[in-house]
């Protein structure tokens, strides 16, 4: 048998090794963003409350929001809009996760085997996975910003109808085209600088707590590289996660949301530091955790369907474990 020949007779995770993972991965990511974004749509409407640039923008008070936790936003949003709401830009997100998954799964893999190196006895020192898993989430982020700019303002639909604003998109092409036509391309990368900051802080968090822990347990304990070890590493990866990068989540979402002028810049916040320090001054430092427990309770089953998913797709594929 010629080698061209004994190469297209191997699986196709052997013969596109990167290509499968990235597939893998998007469609892990594709159910856990599914199952869980009713809270991520609760979260987002959680920071958005209470902006004080929006406030000292000169917003009527008869639109200024009552503050609701998070049960009250949830149930209010299902009472005022309707149950399907809670899915309203599940489309874009699930685009978005499809782009970021993949890349940053592949992205971190290469970097931890290829680049950083890990060892033969499987070990890979903290300051490296904090490395990898930034620059992974990174790279991940900038690619995938345009879908979670889209996200983010369909979110945000249901509140325009409820305060008599007219809606500003019919779907998820028509919301591309729009930002694309009145921002240009620069448009449908704004927001991502403090995109990009989260999600490093979030694979932070992540990547780099799930691989510690996860190696850790088999290094160091009877555990083995099962189920019961992916949850426990994927619980601790969504506490970290959420920790780390609730406050540049907050920041995105008000600098993604924010109203723009016709060469796409925001009329609200000048930059990423710009909304830090305003939503700090105007409304006190926990401001920067608003969505915190959503947030938190979103990661958490995230994480859990997201390893448990990507794992068992791994093994079923004839993939190496992570």
């Amino acid at each position: 048998m010629s080698p061209a020949e004994e190469e297209k007779s191997l699986p196709l995770p052997q013969r596109w090794p990167r290509a499968s993972k990235f597939a893998l991965s998007a469609c892990a990511a594709a159910v856990a963003e599914l199952v869980t974004f009713p809270l991520d749509l609760t979260k987002t409407r959680l920071q958005i409350q209470g902006e004080a640039a929006v406030r000292r923008d000169g917003a009527p008070a008869s639109q200024a929001a009552p503050y609701r936790g998070m049960l009250r936003t949830a149930a209010g949003i299902v009472q005022e809009e309707g149950l399907g709401k809670l899915w309203q830009g599940a489309t874009p997100a699930v685009y978005r996760h499809i782009v970021y998954s993949g890349v940053r799964m592949v992205a971190y893999e290469h970097l931890r085997d290829s680049v950083l190196c890990r060892a033969e006895d499987k070990t890979f020192p903290l300051w490296k996975a904090v490395v990898g898993g930034m620059s992974a989430g990174a790279i991940g982020q900038f690619f995938a910003s345009p879908t979670d700019l889209v996200k983010v303002q369909m979110q945000m639909e249901g509140k325009r109808k409820l305060e008599g604003k007219p809606l500003r998109f019919r779907g998820v092409h028509h919301a591309f085209l729009k930002i694309l036509s009145e921002g240009g391309i620069r448009g449908l990368w704004a927001g991502w600088v403090p995109n990009v900051q989260r999600a490093a802080l979030v694979n932070m968090g992540d990547l780099t707590t799930y691989d510690t822990v996860k190696h850790f347990l088999l290094l160091n304990t009877p555990l083995v590289d099962n189920s019961v070890t992916h949850s426990v590493s994927s619980v601790c990866s969504g506490l970290v996660a959420a920790v780390l990068g609730t406050p540049a989540d907050v920041v995105k979402t008000r600098i993604m949301n924010q109203p723009r002028d016709k060469q796409g810049r925001g009329l609200l916040y000048k930059s990423s530091t710009d909304c830090l320090i305003q939503t700090v001054q105007g409304e006190g430092f926990m401001s920067l955790y608003k969505g915190f427990i959503p947030t938190w309770m979103r990661m958490a089953p995230w994480s859990l369907v997201f390893w448990l998913t990507y794992e068992q797709i791994r093994r079923i594929c004839g993939v190496s474990s992570f």
